[in-house]
């Protein structure tokens, strides 16, 4: 068989083969479908429970099964998707209305894990089939071939309600996210209801009804004012906070308490850990004065995080804090993003409210249509079996004449009598003139005898006027719009008084947190840090007290004020600052924290060469030196910056920091000393200060040593510039003064020592 090359452009291939993969996972995996607002995953997992007869009044099934049975027929993308997607359905603290009625551990608001699928059960809830699944028999969606086509699966579930919002959604798709929050039920059926009655209903009209998100977790929206703006356009913030109540102490010992009953909904999983920990740390850093203990007491009753008061605590300004300096409130970034026909749409609350409708509209249409022709069947059943009663001696004649069935069906439905036995030439011709329907001569071959009863005759009659009643009203529905409106309508309102609930979150716009700030207390103190890059601050008489174990047991020491900015200048040519108020006091024997924690410093990659506080920068000059031999002097107030890292100087691409150094002034001229360079090859070069200019950090600078070739720069000193300046250094086991080293000019090789 011959070999058939196609050649293709490479650019074109990868382009259409990522646009299919990105459309794919768009489509059917990340984003859901505006008309009944589940991803695909969750669409197959309740379809699958309905097949598997898992109804609300059945006893649970093993979530292995169920995940199983999801996987094996319609979504072969792996188990723990499917079953993530039914632990998220079964959350009543994620969704505001759960669809699956779990048993077991579904783990918890707190961020537990749910158990392994075959420990847990699952079943439907009420809700679910009769909102989500019911109707599935009467042609209402669509079905398409599962992956192998071995199974057919729905298109879109026949749901009743804007589940869009009802329940929200999120997902993350390829250069798109989805993020809805979740309404109240009641509102949201209430705007449905108010958009059927005026179909050019503005935002700002539906917003009497949906007032803005209701979230299962509660809390607070303190920018409602924002809402009209994020309905219309379909994204922006909303600023949830939580619920904070002030619980006063009924004996006179005891100590108020602030309670936190209720969380933002961003705050689910470890947000809660996370928060216990972050007020932990204010409470060590002093920032919180007034809170002497911290318990999480939350239960299957709800939230309930307590904070005990020391005595005349001001408490409105400790409830600031928290809401400035903590999760208890946070930003849900709203982005209304659905398929709606067929493609990704932001959409608005009108528009998501109008594609639902629009969606209702069509299913009940093929429902109706469907019960419409079962019914115009069963009337044609009927008026062939109320005809047969009215003769039945001719038809039990018909039978006991015919030698077979078909011979017996031929004759009711086309009057052929060819081969019947008659009793009378008058029954004869009556048979001839029967014309049945083939349905109807079916009915009556398999009528029992029974449905002679007097009663009986009288129930089919009844039967028969009921279906022309039913025909009649399924006709009116189909036919007439505002027949079909209020059957909707009626529909809606059965189901938002037999699922409704109060609201829990409050609307309502708040002022952004201001925290009143109370005047630090300046005093001197010592920033000591060990090798390990654990750091602290001592009150500066601890340290005079045990100066000699701080000098031996830390690495870095500066004396500075509590309220200085410290740097951390790294090799990497990186510049930390922590404010001195963000590092906890401690004791001698303290550990510390972690410098990491701190700022963005990473101990794991640079090495700190210089350690200065800010208030020193402002008069004072840092002298640059780099491995390749790059000098500079740089204007401490170059560093005197709001950032928490900046780039203290210019590297080239393999160069790093060798060495650091802070002088007093900001001329070149008032530099007095030198500055003497060892390199790694056993050459040391002394030159003046003064030859160094000054350049900006983002520089490179320029030429300190002529370096050979493969050598570096080890070490710099400085030489003769009073405070802090070197003489002597033991070099190959043997004192070295720098005064017998020659001075020589900027950018010479220098002299090879020998020893």
């Amino acid at each position: 068989m011959s070999e058939q090359i196609l050649k293709t452009e490479f650019s074109d291939l990868m382009q259409k083969s990522y646009i299919d993969y990105a459309m794919s996972v768009i489509c059917q995996r990340a984003v859901p479908d505006v008309r009944d607002g589940l991803k695909p995953v969750q669409r197959r997992v309740l379809y699958a429970m309905q097949e598997l007869g898992l109804s609300s009044d059945k006893p649970h099934r093993k979530s292995a099964r169920i995940v199983g049975d999801t996987m094996g027929k319609y979504h072969p993308h792996g188990d723990s998707s499917i079953y993530e997607a039914l632990v998220v359905m079964e959350q009543e603290f994620k969704k505001g209305m759960p669809l699956v009625d779990g048993h077991g551990n579904f783990g918890s608001i707190e961020g537990d894990g749910a158990a392994a699928m075959r420990y847990t059960e699952a079943k439907l809830q009420k809700f679910t089939q009769d909102v989500y699944l019911k109707d599935m028999d009467k042609n209402v969606v669509d079905f398409m071939p599962n992956f192998d086509e071995t199974e057919k699966e729905p298109v879109v579930l026949p749901v009743r309600i804007p589940n869009l919002l009802v329940n929200g959604s999120e997902g993350i798709a390829v250069g798109m996210t989805t993020n809805i929050p979740p309404h109240n039920l009641d509102e949201v059926v209430d705007g449905v209801i108010a958009y059927l009655d005026k179909p050019e209903i503005s935002t700002e009209e539906l917003m009497k009804y949906i007032k803005g998100p209701d979230f299962p977790t509660g809390g607070l929206v303190v920018n409602a004012s924002d809402m009209k703006e994020i309905y219309e356009t379909g994204s922006g913030r909303l600023r949830l906070r939580g619920k904070i109540e002030l619980e006063k102490s009924k004996r006179k010992s005891g100590r108020d308490k602030l309670v936190i009953t209720e969380i933002p909904y961003t705050m689910i999983g470890a947000g809660i850990g996370k928060f216990i920990a972050d007020v932990v740390a204010l409470i060590e850093n002093h920032t919180i004065t007034d809170v002497v203990d911290v318990s999480n007491q939350s239960s299957k009753e709800g939230i309930r995080i307590v904070l005990e008061l020391k005595k005349n605590a001001d408490v409105d300004q400790l409830k600031s804090i928290l809401y400035k300096k903590t999760r208890l409130e946070d930003t849900f970034g709203v982005n209304m993003l659905a398929i709606a026909d067929g493609r990704p749409e932001v959409l608005g609350l009108k528009d998501i409210i109008r594609h639902h409708t629009d969606f209702h509209y069509e299913i009940l249409r093929r429902k109706y249509q469907t019960l419409l022709e079962k019914a115009l069947l069963d009337k044609e059943v009927k008026e062939g079996l109320i005809q047969a009663v009215d003769i039945i001696d001719l038809i039990i004649e018909i039978l006991r004449g015919s030698s077979s069935l078909k011979e017996a069906r031929a004759c009711l439905i086309k009057g052929d009598t060819g081969n019947i036995n008659f009793k009378s030439k008058k029954s004869k011709t009556a048979a001839s003139k029967l014309r049945f329907t083939e349905r109807q001569a079916t009915a009556i071959l398999e009528m029992r005898l029974y449905r002679l009863i007097g009663l009986e005759i009288l129930s089919l009659q009844e039967e028969y006027a009921e279906i022309l009643n039913k025909i009649r009203d399924y006709e009116d529905i189909l036919n007439n719009p505002e027949s079909m409106k209020r059957v909707i309508k009626k529909d809606l309102r059965k189901i938002s008084k037999d699922y409704g609930f109060d609201r829990k979150t409050v609307l309502t716009d708040a002022k952004a947190v201001v925290i009143k700030e109370k005047p630090v207390e300046e005093r001197e103190v010592v920033f000591v840090m060990d090798r390990f890059g654990y750091a602290k601050t001592l009150d500066r008489s601890t340290y005079d007290r045990n100066e000699e174990t701080v000098q031996k047991e830390y690495k870095y020491i500066l004396f500075c004020m509590n309220t200085d900015k410290i740097c951390l200048f790294t090799d990497t040519g990186n510049m930390h600052s922590i404010k001195g108020t963000d590092v906890p006091a401690g004791r001698l024997r303290d550990k510390g924290t972690p410098v990491d924690n701190l700022c963005n410093y990473d101990s794991r990659e640079e090495r700190i060469l210089l350690v200065a506080s800010d208030r020193a920068l402002t008069d004072s000059s840092l002298l640059i030196l780099t491995d390749e031999s790059m000098v500079k002097f740089v204007d401490g107030t170059e560093y005197l910056v709001q950032k928490k890292t900046v780039q203290a100087t210019k590297l080239g691409p393999e160069d790093r920091v060798c060495a650091m150094f802070l002088l007093p002034g900001k001329e070149k001229d008032e530099k007095k000393g030198c500055l003497v360079i060892q390199s790694q090859n056993g050459y040391f070069l002394r030159f003046s200060l003064s030859e160094i200019t000054y350049k900006k950090k983002t520089a490179l600078g320029i030429r300190g040593m002529n370096l050979g070739k493969d050598d570096r720069v080890r070490k710099a000193y400085l030489y003769g510039a009073g405070d802090g300046s070197t003489e002597t250094i033991l070099y190959k086991e043997k004192e070295l003064a720098f005064s017998k080293v020659r001075l020589m000019g900027r950018n010479s090789k220098g002299v090879k020592v020998r020893r």
